[in-house]
């Protein structure tokens, strides 16, 4: 038995032993915040992924990762899906913070942060738009000013997504006024539980929402805990939003398991109406077909990429997937509302099921997807320059 095969064979056996039913199918996600009580059986899921480093397959067991290859990593997570069990861990530390602090942390913040974001111990949030900086991000003017072993923060972010029960803030800061606007930024970490941060969560068109305003006032971010060099945090932060473009796009591994009957061929046979069990109408057929068969090939377009990245990090390409991503989480959620007809456009009320409630809030949500992350327009240009090298 190949090495590939004998560990899809155990980690299979692992997850029907470790996996409880309360953690499979839609459900609560672990994200690592303190302030939110997990469901017994997600609580117990994530402790035992944690303790085999199954959050994190791929980074290293030091730090408590699983130390697996790309390639059993995808294994592990192709097992999961098949047992409709959910991603134990999720959140900006596993997608964004995680990966940055492997490759610019010092060995000690490492050592001090990793282990608790593999053990989903903290929730993370992104302090790095601003009300006059949001695509322009370098133009953010949070001032953080030198007190000898630590920094004094005070200014405001926006669309903090997560800031309401988040434990730790990352945030791009202004150390050099003086320095041209790229040159004077540094990357901190700073926690959120302290008297000089207020959060503000803000509603959107979709009901709750993760995005908050985070004003802060003093707020104090440890020498200790300067990401990077001083003065040279776009760097780090750059790297970062490739991390998330990543996720965004669909590059990272993991799923989280949709509830049968819920696919757009289900819900176009229950709407639009079913013969001889195909989808009754033709046009409508073709449209859900062609949905299908995109998400297919932006699936393996991404497997292929994967696998041609040797340096196991994204580059400059990712922002194609999050472009092309985005757009296609936008199609699919516009596309099942259509199927659903009026009761696609169900905001609350008994004559609607959880299911349509659900589509419409999702519907609305995709509204943001090429939004945030860096709009579709950001995206065209990154790519335009950096990917295909093309003139100004």
């Amino acid at each position: 038995m190949s090495e590939v095969a004998e560990f899809r064979s155990d980690v299979s056996a692992w997850i029907a032993e470790n996996c409880p039913q309360g953690a499979k199918g839609p459900g609560q996600l672990a994200n690592g915040s303190t302030k939110i009580e997990l469901e017994p059986d997600v609580a117990l899921c994530l402790e035992r992924c944690a303790e085999k480093g199954f959050t994190a397959p791929t980074w290293p067991t030091e730090f408590g990762g699983g130390g697996l290859s790309p390639e059993l990593a995808k294994v592990f997570y192709e097992e999961m899906g098949k047992a409709n069990a959910r991603t134990p861990l999720t959140g900006m530390g596993m997608t964004m913070i995680g990966p940055t602090l492997l490759e610019y942390g010092t060995q000690a913040q490492k050592e001090r942060h990793m282990p608790k974001i593999i053990r989903g111990e903290l929730q993370w949030c992104q302090g790095y738009s601003e009300p006059n900086a949001g695509s322009d991000l370098a133009a953010l003017n949070t001032r953080a000013e030198d007190q000898g072993d630590h920094y004094l923060l005070n200014g405001q972010k926006i669309w903090t997504s997560g800031a309401y029960t988040a434990d730790w803030m990352f945030a791009l800061v202004r150390t050099d006024f003086d320095a041209p606007k790229h040159d004077g930024i540094s990357f901190v970490l700073l926690p959120m539980d302290q008297p000089g941060v207020t959060v503000k969560p803000i509603r959107l068109i979709s009901g709750t929402s993760p995005f908050c305003e985070t004003f802060l006032d003093n707020a104090v971010a440890a020498k200790d805990d300067l990401v990077g060099d001083l003065n040279r945090g776009w760097t780090v932060g750059k790297r970062l939003l490739q991390f998330e473009r990543s996720g965004i796009g669909g590059l990272t591994g993991g799923a989280r398991p949709s509830e049968p009957g819920t696919s757009l061929p289900d819900i176009a046979k229950k709407y639009v109406g079913e013969e001889n069990g195909k989808i009754s109408d033709p046009a409508i057929r073709e449209q859900v077909t062609t949905l299908n068969m995109n998400r297919a090939s932006f699936r393996l377009t991404a497997q292929r990429a994967n696998a041609e990245n040797k340096s196991g990090t994204p580059g400059a390409a990712t922002s194609i997937f999050k472009l092309y991503g985005a757009a296609l989480q936008q199609d699919g959620a516009e596309l099942k509302r259509e199927l659903m007809g009026f009761q696609g456009l169900g905001a609350e009320g008994e004559g609607f099921s959880d299911m349509e409630l659900t589509s419409v809030e999702e519907w609305l949500h995709t509204k943001a997807t090429t939004i945030y992350g860096g709009s579709n327009e950001i995206q065209a240009n990154i790519i335009a320059k950096r990917v295909l090298g093309l003139p100004e």
